[in-house]
């Protein structure tokens, strides 16, 4: 039975990726108690989906290693994962936390050795590559998940496989009897990080993302040119295999039309941007990209960035929105529309089309486990009517990772005034 030694001055924080992490190990590095809860197996959300970043095109791990190494020693910080918050009642500086654990079937043991995933067989849509490879049923979401223990998927439970998994373990880590646990618990603030979801192509119909298999989101080609990713970094096509040197980027796939997102998702352009330097990278004088845009979305320190992305030869811009896609016999998508500029219809063909989704919150208003105040995009606003509870990150508006973290410190300051108060502390 999973036990939580919590008071009205402990904040909980839900959402494990880089807000979550971030504002929880801000407050527990201050000395208060935090209690931190993701829906996941693992810590670090969609920035450990990621490639690179932008502008500088670094790399994730190494923000989410320190992150990890920080909450590895802070004895202040508990994690559970594999946890939903389903319940939330009281008030400011005085809330009981209901929260949902769902069984790993692996236990504390666990060496991450993967003996218990040679023994298995099955295989599953990947969600960690967003279902573009598979993985075993018994796996390690990714090799730099925190915390680092093997999950066994419910679907083996009660076949021969989930036995043969267990056998397998030296150490007594598959535990097939795990059941799911309901724990209450207080706290005096909550600081909402639940993060964004990409928004659902198959909703644009036009695009056909759900009809062409070389149609695919800026999400799944990210992780398409991770060498950790499902093809070992390099660029083809789901359907066939065959190499994606003509690729195009569509923005605003769903952003800032009033039948889908009314609002624009700020990321989209520097992420299309940023995916173009993979193509050129990959195939040098071979690479063909072009990017069909409306505005594109590059201020301030990201002027520079654009610049250099639009100095590089194989790149080319095209101010359309584009009306459709079709594919061809060999299932080459080809788009459709009408230059802006010169109004010259186009139907341009090509191995690859990547759709720059847009970004929306991922949990709505029907789903909160407390009346929440939010915005017309469903994202939460700053309202003192939320009591003790804050946003942070993208739970607050669409941000890049450099801003939401910048917002989800500022959240873990708000937090620790409110359990302050609670004790009775001046602030």
């Amino acid at each position: 039975m999973t036990e939580v030694v919590a008071t009205n001055e402990t904040i909980l924080v839900v959402g494990g990726g880089i807000s979550g992490m971030t504002a929880a190990l801000e407050a527990a590095e201050t000395g208060k108690q935090v209690v931190l809860v993701e829906k996941r197996p693992y810590l670090g959300g969609r920035v450990s989906q990621l490639y690179k970043y932008f502008p500088k095109l670094c790399f994730p791990t190494c923000g989410l290693e320190i992150n990890q190494r920080r909450a590895k020693m802070n004895p202040n910080l508990r994690v559970l994962t594999m946890a939903e918050v389903t319940g939330l009642k009281g008030e400011k500086g005085n809330y009981t936390a209901t929260v949902r654990i769902s069984p790993r079937y692996i236990n504390g043991n666990c060496t991450a050795c993967g003996d218990c995933e040679k023994a298995v067989s099955s295989e599953f849509d990947d969600e960690y590559n967003y279902g573009l490879g598979k993985r075993k049923g018994a796996y390690l979401p990714y090799r730099m998940a925190h915390p680092a223990q093997y999950v066994l998927d419910p679907r083996l439970i009660g076949t021969p496989e989930a036995e043969q998994a267990k056998a397998a373990c030296k150490y007594g880590a598959v535990d097939l009897d795990m059941k799911e646990e309901n724990i209450d618990f207080p706290c005096g603030a909550v600081i909402w990080a639940t993060g964004w979801q990409p928004y659902d192509a198959a909703k644009i119909q036009p695009y056909g993302y759900d009809r062409f298999p070389n149609v695919i989101t800026s999400v799944e080609f990210e992780r398409l040119a991770d060498p950790q990713g499902p093809t070992g970094g390099k660029l083809v096509r789901p359907s066939d295999g065959k190499e994606a040197k003509k690729v195009a980027f569509i923005q605003c796939a769903g952003s800032r039309d009033r039948n889908h997102l009314l609002h624009c998702s700020r990321i989209c352009c520097m992420a299309s941007l940023k995916q173009c330097t993979y193509v050129a990278d990959a195939w040098g004088a071979e690479a063909d990209v072009s990017v069909y845009y409306i505005d594109l979305r590059a201020i301030d320190r990201f002027e520079d960035f654009y610049a250099k992305v639009r100095g590089i030869e194989q790149v080319k811009f095209i101010k359309s929105k584009p009306a459709s896609i079709v594919a061809d016999k060999e299932g080459n998508p080809v788009v459709h529309g009408v230059d802006t500029e010169g109004y010259n219809r186009f139907a341009d063909s090509f191995d690859l089309v990547v759709l720059a989704i847009g970004m929306e919150p991922s949990v709505d208003q029907a789903s909160f486990p407390v009346d929440i105040v939010l915005n017309r995009e469903g994202f939460i606003e700053a309202d003192e009517a939320n009591g003790g509870v804050f946003a942070a990150g993208c739970a607050s508006d669409a941000l890049d990772v450099n801003r939401a973290v910048q917002h989800a410190t500022g959240a873990a300051l708000r937090a620790i005034q409110v359990v302050h108060g609670a004790a009775g502390v001046e602030v």
